[in-house]
């Protein structure tokens, strides 16, 4: 199964199709261009502005060991960055930064902190009432460590 992304203006990611990967062979191989020239036909949107993307890309890395495509799969509301040439999710926090080796966004003073060991007895112990973390704080421009149950959970 063949995935494009459908790049609308600004460059933000609109849509993600799945088709036959037969769609986009040439004489057997695929070929990026095959595929863009047969959405642009059945779909009515411009061949330049359909990208392949790849189901098993995060962050750079390929979940197989293989070869990453672009960084990220798309989704919509990505941003398609045509220069780095990588899908790039939603930016978290106006601070952050991109880092093209990660095709993620980090904070502009790096990773949070590791917890301490008694703090991690703790999240394993009794992850119903404690639950140690850092979370970004946009305001400070620093990491904060909470020991609240966190909102995803």
């Amino acid at each position: 199964m063949a995935h494009f992304a459908k790049i609308g203006e600004n460059e933000k990611v609109l849509t993600v199709l799945a088709f036959n990967n037969k769609n986009m062979l040439r004489e057997g191989v695929e070929v990026e261009s095959v595929g863009q020239a047969y959405l642009e036909k059945h779909n009515n949107w411009p061949a330049n502005l359909w990208v392949q993307t790849y189901k098993g890309t995060h962050f750079n890395q390929h979940i197989s060991g293989g070869t990453p495509l672009r960084g990220n799969f798309a989704a919509i509301n990505y941003q398609w960055d045509a220069a780095n040439q990588l899908f790039w999710p939603e930016k978290p926090y106006a601070s952050w930064v991109k880092n093209t080796t990660t095709a993620n966004w980090h904070s502009p003073i790096g990773d949070a902190p590791e917890l301490t060991a008694e703090q991690e007895a703790q999240n394993i112990s009794d992850p119903q009432t404690n639950k140690w973390y850092y979370k970004w704080n946009e305001d400070t421009g620093a990491w904060d460590l909470t020991d609240a149950l966190p909102t995803w959970a």
